[in-house]
């Protein structure tokens, strides 16, 4: 499974990473001897989000907003920029272009190539030490479901602050080639979900995602 190079995305837009990240392998390797599977688990991105930086409301640094948690989003294209919401979840991101422009495209769902098993795992534990907002009750994940979100996808795949900066040929964590979709047809392009404070730019078309899921 050959990695894609630390400067990936260096030369592509948030828009343009966006779409090119449809298909490629996100590959989380295991240094531990878990039970439920040790060695590597792999998942093929199936939803994308583009954040265009100083432009966008939506985005971390819109009007050039700077701050430590941050940080990571200014840098080259090709490192990680991990961060936390609702005091819950991570949210994984590619950075994408030069140094300092603060684009970065949110990698929103995968599906399991490989050890799903390991997965699995991993948000029945997520699942079990962590209570929701509203305390629901929590089920264990279906397959087709363990990556199905960012936030269950960093629970899958054990994404934390500790990638955060990271290169994106990160030994732990890395993208590989996988199988880039040239098709349009299997494409879907709408506006991003969650950003109703976003003004105009919550009707940008910066969602990329398969139909029907794969």
């Amino acid at each position: 499974m050959k990695k894609l190079p630390a400067g990936y995305g260096r030369n592509m837009g948030a828009e343009e990473l966006a779409r090119d990240l449809l298909g490629r392998y996100l590959v989380r390797v295991w240094d531990d001897d878990h039970s439920a599977g040790p060695g590597r688990s792999v998942l093929k991105i199936t939803e994308t989000e583009a954040y265009l930086g100083h432009p966008d409301r939506a985005s971390h640094a819109y009007a050039g907003h700077r701050s430590p948690r941050t940080e990571s989003l200014y840098l080259p294209g090709g490192h990680w920029y991990v961060y936390f919401i609702y005091g819950m979840y991570y949210c994984l991101n590619l950075v994408a272009g030069d140094e300092g422009n603060g684009e970065a495209v949110l990698i929103r769902a995968g599906v399991a190539v490989e050890n799903a098993p390991r997965m699995e795992a991993n948000r029945r534990a997520a699942t079990r030490t962590r209570k929701t907002a509203r305390n629901e009750k929590r089920t264990t994940p279906r397959p087709i479901d363990l990556a199905g979100g960012p936030g269950k996808l960093c629970q899958a795949m054990q994404v934390d602050k500790a990638f955060d900066g990271q290169p994106c040929n990160h030994k732990l964590l890395y993208l590989a080639e996988g199988i880039p979709v040239s098709d349009e047809s299997r494409v879907i392009r709408s506006p991003r979900v969650g950003i109703d404070y976003a003004g105009e730019a919550r009707h940008w078309p910066l969602r990329f995602r398969f139909k029907n899921g794969v």
